[in-house]
């Protein structure tokens, strides 16, 4: 997919590259001649000087151009390691975006190395990336998905702007944590009092120029020195009084520059399109304001960062440069902070979007689901997204008014977890717009419940089996609110047969009275005894090797009715433990 464009940015880097190094020559040759012909021909030595000029001009756009072409080849060679499924442990993990208590994500690898958000996040921001998370971590209305999936799908295609996304910031790593923009700009108890801030403006403007002219003039006028000391002194009077206000202010924004600058170049790129879905149109819209507004904060917070430069330090200090900044900085905080979260909103919104449709765009034999408002699921050809397409088993799952949970018995190994992961997820990727692994799926909006990976805690003295008691209690919390889907696996498997019996069924029907569908795997076949009561409309399925020659040649397919197989004898041989 991405192989034949990488082949071709590499061509463009080596032509950038040669430029850059003749460009590079050119203004060495050119500064080098201009030297010599200073001592031999003064009158000519400028020539060569305009050449060093134009050179170095034309070093500066190769260079530019170059570190543009090589940030795509890097986003496209990312690509290739997505698509081939060669991407775990490479990107972004998600790990700081965990809730505590979480229904699903734990269960089903949403978040942490590997996961579903490594191989979705593309996102170059801070609250691009968290936005993403909130996608796949919250549920959401049908209507919100549907919208979702049309802003994606109207994404998905678009190669340009994809690639501008990628050229955002200066530089490859321009990833920025937007998340404390808001907080830092906002500075609460650092603000100058009312009607002082233009006042100090205009003054230290003129302030500024006197000292400037004055140093310009001393060298002609040294009668001018008491003058300008006398201007210095007001100068340290006035800055002494102000330090304490201006200096918070700067501290702030002088790391904001490169976020500023992400920011800024972002949302232009957005109010500048145009787009169909209603969902896309209504963040350009909330866009159209930001760019001229970010550009102003960014040349404040440019100047704030490079005043600080060995080179511009003393002089930024001669010339008050550090007060007229921090004025500037809180007249653009009082006129655009109480907006500044709307723009970030629509930023964090887009980027996640776009980040899905390039998920989209790579993975083009995936389908769109279709969503219903009925407690119910509906999938043919469903695999899991994270397996390798090659090494993917599929199958069809049905959860409806006539089969409204799974029982699913099998052996070790036989892929009954995995089976209810491939289901959760896909139901995650649904509604967070994305398309899925499945040759059809048809669902609600669920609220996914999950309970495959609860373990022990020590730091809070939780076993397992309390673990599990309080996620199932939560997800009969959950199913009250709204359609929920259950994926339960080895439910209460910390107890014994009989009781583990008595309790599963009560769980499985008072989920089913609030609504819920979903699925259960167990090795106990006293559970499968369930399935088949009167009122609960359950179905036992299990999954097995497909030979009773060899215990561990599994197919991963569900199959109907329940498992008669025992492959843990063999798994024991296997081990090398004697029998």
């Amino acid at each position: 997919m991405y192989q034949a464009r990488v082949a071709g940015l590499k061509t463009l880097l080596e032509a950038a590259e040669l430029r850059k190094g003749g460009a590079l020559a050119m203004a060495v040759a050119s500064l080098g001649l201009s030297g010599f012909l200073a001592f031999r021909f003064p009158i000519a030595s400028p020539l060569p000087l305009l050449a060093a000029v134009f050179a170095a001009r034309r070093y500066f756009t190769a260079r530019d151009q170059a570190t543009r072409i090589d940030n795509l080849r890097g986003f496209y060679l990312r690509g290739i390691e997505r698509v081939e499924n060669n991407w775990h442990g490479t990107g972004q993990s998600g790990e700081d975006y965990r809730e505590d208590g979480h229904l699903y994500d734990h269960d089903l690898h949403i978040l942490g190395s590997g996961s579903l958000f490594e191989l979705l996040c593309t996102a170059r921001t801070e609250i691009g990336r968290r936005r993403l998370a909130e996608f796949l971590l919250r549920p959401v209305t049908a209507e919100e998905a549907r919208a979702r999936q049309a802003a994606v799908q109207e994404l998905r295609d678009n190669a340009a702007l994809r690639e501008a996304m990628v050229e955002l910031g200066t530089h490859e790593f321009s990833n920025v944590e937007t998340q404390s923009l808001q907080k830092r700009i906002a500075l609460p108890g650092s603000t100058f009092p009312a009607g002082l801030g233009p006042l100090l403006q205009v003054s230290s403007g003129i302030l500024s120029v006197l000292l400037l002219v004055g140093l310009t003039a001393l060298v002609a006028w040294p009668v001018l020195f008491p003058y300008i000391g006398a201007l210095l002194g007001l100068h340290a009077v006035i800055g002494v009084a102000l330090h304490e206000r201006v200096r918070p202010i700067l501290h702030s924004g002088r790391d904001l520059s490169p976020e500023i600058s992400i920011l800024g170049q972002g949302l232009a790129l957005l109010a500048a399109q145009k787009f169909a879905s209603p969902k896309l149109a209504e963040l350009v819209e909330r866009a159209d304001a930001a760019p001229g507004a970010l550009r102003a904060l960014e040349r404040v917070t440019y100047w704030m960062r490079e005043r600080e430069k060995d080179l511009l330090y003393g002089l930024s200090l001669y010339l008050m440069l550090g007060t007229h900044l921090a004025v500037r900085m809180e007249q653009w905080r009082a006129k655009y902070a109480a907006i500044l979260p709307g723009w970030l909103d629509a930023w964090a919104e887009f980027e996640a979007l776009h980040a899905i449709a390039t998920y989209a765009h790579e993975h083009p034999g995936d389908v769109w689901p279709e969503f219903g408002e009925m407690a119910a699921l509906e999938a043919e050809g469903l695999g899991h997204p994270l397996l390798a397409a090659e090494a993917c088993v599929r199958n069809t799952v049905r959860f409806d008014a006539a089969s409204r949970f799974w029982i699913i018995s099998g052996s070790n190994m036989a892929g009954k977890s995995t089976l209810l992961r491939t289901v959760g997820t896909n139901t995650v990727l649904a509604l967070a717009g994305a398309p899925v692994r499945a040759e059809r799926l048809r669902l609600a909006p669920f609220q996914v419940c999950a309970s495959i990976s609860t373990a022990d805690s020590l730091l809070e003295g939780k076993s397992r089996f309390m673990a599990e008691v309080e996620r199932i209690r939560d997800t009969l919390g959950a199913a009250g609110r709204g359609p929920v889907l259950f994926l339960i696996d080895e439910i209460f498997s910390g107890t014994n047969s009989h009781d583990r019996r008595i309790a599963a069924e009560s769980v499985i029907r008072a989920l089913i009275r609030a609504g819920a569908v979903g699925a259960i795997s167990t090795h106990d076949l006293a559970l499968t005894e369930i399935a088949p009561l009167e009122g609960l409309r359950g179905e036992n399925v299990h999954m097995c090797s497909q030979s009773d020659e060899d215990a561990l040649d599994f197919d991963y397919r569900v199959k109907p009715g329940v498992n008669r197989q025992s492959n843990a004898l063999a798994i024991v041989r296997l081990a090398g433990v004697p029998l």
